[in-house]
């Protein structure tokens, strides 16, 4: 007779009984994903600088992002808890995602650097237009760009999901293929 597992209750820690956070980070990261960068605008952190621009572009790397719906047009992307783009999108409903090509790596790496450069600076030497819906910026060589509206947010552990409808949807490059993460790497097909 073949035994089935018992289910478990779990425990205060909030993960179930024998997963610990380096066994549960191994096994995800066999999981191939794309990578995009997301944006959006914010107020000038400094409202009282003359020479402050009139928004600020910000930007993070993501490698959660999903299709949600077709109908009608949805998108997800998994945002760390408190992170400022999650504290960003919580006040501000417009973004942006750039699906990332393999030739943007720099990018990616760029905008997932933990104690990180101002994102002016970051965004200084990309090319990249804004986008016609959001004023977000997309980048330019991008395999795909979305530019969404927030429609929920949906805590999950120490993550938010952020669900978005998609405003408008563009495919402006036909060239190379997608950026991967991969076991903790960015990687490419082939």
């Amino acid at each position: 007779m073949l035994k089935t597992p018992s289910l478990t209750a779990t425990p205060a820690s909030g993960h179930a009984e024998g997963v610990s956070n380096d066994e549960f980070r191994a096994a995800m990261s066999r999981l191939a994903a794309g990578v995009v960068l997301v944006t959006a605008q914010e107020p000038p952190l400094d409202p009282d600088d003359p020479n402050a621009p009139a928004m600020e572009d910000v930007g993070m790397t993501a490698t959660a992002f999903m299709s949600v719906s077709l109908d009608p047009p949805l998108v997800l992307v998994s945002l760390r808890e408190g992170s400022r783009m999650d504290d960003l999108l919580d006040e501000q409903p417009l973004w942006a995602v750039s699906v990332l090509s393999e030739s943007q790596r720099h990018i990616a790496g760029r905008f997932a650097m933990k104690g990180r450069i101002s994102d002016r600076l970051l965004f200084d030497d990309i090319p990249y237009l804004r986008g016609e819906a959001t004023g977000a910026p997309v980048v330019g060589g991008a395999l795909a760009t979305l530019e969404c509206r927030t429609e929920q947010r949906v805590p999950a552990g120490d993550h938010t999901l952020v669900i978005g409808r998609v405003l408008t949807a563009h495919v402006p490059s036909a060239d190379g293929g997608p950026l991967l993460y991969f076991r903790g790497r960015y990687r490419q097909l082939g």
